[in-house]
């Protein structure tokens, strides 16, 4: 393979996985109507925190008799007030099959301790069994793993007839995948992933089956303020209707409405996907003929179409040691940054060593194909620095 260097770079070398690429052609001129200096419980600002809302409704095609609220400290606050405010009604089934679903685990058997807790696993790069999934039980699963590339491929596994709940973390699916609403009593996602936003702020997606729960089941342990979504038995209305539990950022959200519009103006959900799908395919075909790289997610039905993670198997590299199979990609994935071509694109620290790279849909194809170019160069460049084999 020739260590050429490429002629041009990505115009946007933005292939986080967390906080993702701004949307094409974003400037901070964007949030010159931001309500800054306002409270978010004033007309203008509560205003604005419900147009979010409705946005995200429409461009993500939530059902009109689901509910939807801003709750504080990003995906990960919408996951915990859900675990922490509808779990314990029933029995649960946990399904993990990389860091984050094990992390909910955790919070289940460790912080909560349910005992009626039922864990189904797999490695990095597989799904658990679908078929073994017990929809008498709460269900909660990761609609698209993030640190591991694998995703569900579709709802068809979920009975519409359930009589569970499904809590889905999908913070790295909505606005890149089709999820089935009407499979799912709970979804979540956070502003920074798929369309870029800033970080923060959760959504927080309730069916009217995780509604009821809601308004008839107590937890036996105290909820914090922030997780609180009933009172008295009764829904908090306003979280739905943007008045927000804390103080969110009206910067944030005013960013937040500006990718919403942007989604919107290029033709809403069937686009973003479109275009998440037609960057992992240029990954897809690159890689297919780079012989040194292949996907971390087994199977193609599998793999995600946002967060693309790839392993190295050129048999060189497999050879060494697992902390120096690890340095490997680090140091390749410090030449791309060292160049500008790509920034925060190794694996995440608890998943396997290799690459990730951000394919949703406010990165541009002819960026990614421009990438596929320099990581050629960048594999090459780091595996001639190798010591050599006496």
């Amino acid at each position: 393979m020739a260590n050429t260097m490429p002629a041009t770079r990505p115009v946007v070398p933005h292939f986080s996985s967390g906080p993702c690429a701004k949307r094409p052609g974003w400037s901070l001129q964007a949030l010159t109507d931001a309500v800054l200096g306002r409270s978010h419980r004033s007309k203008i600002g509560k205003a604005k925190l419900k147009r979010a809302i409705d946005l995200t409704r429409e461009v993500l095609d939530v059902p009109a008799n689901y509910r939807i609220g801003i709750v504080p400290a990003s995906d990960t606050g919408a996951v915990e007030m859900a675990l922490w405010s509808l779990l314990g009604a029933r029995p649960v089934t946990m399904m993990a099959w990389e860091s984050f679903g094990e992390g909910w685990v955790t919070d289940v058997a460790k912080q909560l301790k349910l005992k009626d807790a039922t864990v189904l696993k797999a490695g990095y790069g597989d799904l658990p069994d679908l078929s073994k999934v017990d929809f008498s039980t709460d269900v909660v699963f990761t609609w698209n793993g993030t640190t591991s590339g694998v995703r569900v491929p579709n709802a068809d596994w979920i009975p519409a007839n359930r009589e569970g709940l499904t809590i889905c973390d999908a913070t790295s699916a909505c606005f890149a995948q089709t999820l089935d609403f009407a499979k799912l009593d709970v979804v979540t996602f956070s502003w920074q992933k798929a369309l870029g936003g800033e970080g923060a702020h959760g959504m927080l997606i309730l069916s009217p089956r995780a509604a009821e729960r809601l308004k008839t089941y107590a937890p036996p342990w105290p909820l914090p303020k922030i997780f609180r979504l009933t009172n008295n038995g009764k829904l908090i209305e306003g979280i739905f209707d943007g008045e927000t539990i804390n103080t969110p950022s009206m910067l944030c959200v005013e960013d937040y409405l500006d990718t919403l519009m942007w989604a919107k103006s290029i033709g809403g959900l069937k686009s973003l996907i479109a275009r998440a799908d037609a960057n992992t395919r240029v990954i897809a075909d690159w890689a297919a003929t780079s012989p040194w790289i292949d996907f971390l997610a087994k199977e193609p039905s599998i793999r995600s179409n946002t967060s693309v993670c790839l392993k190295v198997v050129d048999p060189t590299v497999t050879a060494l040691s697992a902390d120096a199979q690890a340095a490997f990609v680090k140091s390749l994935a410090a030449a791309l940054e060292k160049e500008g071509v790509a920034y925060d694109i190794d694996a995440y620290r608890d998943a396997p060593p290799g690459l990730r790279i951000w394919c949703g849909a406010t990165v541009e194809a002819s960026d990614v194909e421009v990438l596929t170019q320099w990581l050629d160069w960048a594999f090459t460049k780091t595996k001639d620095a190798l010591p050599k084999a006496a």
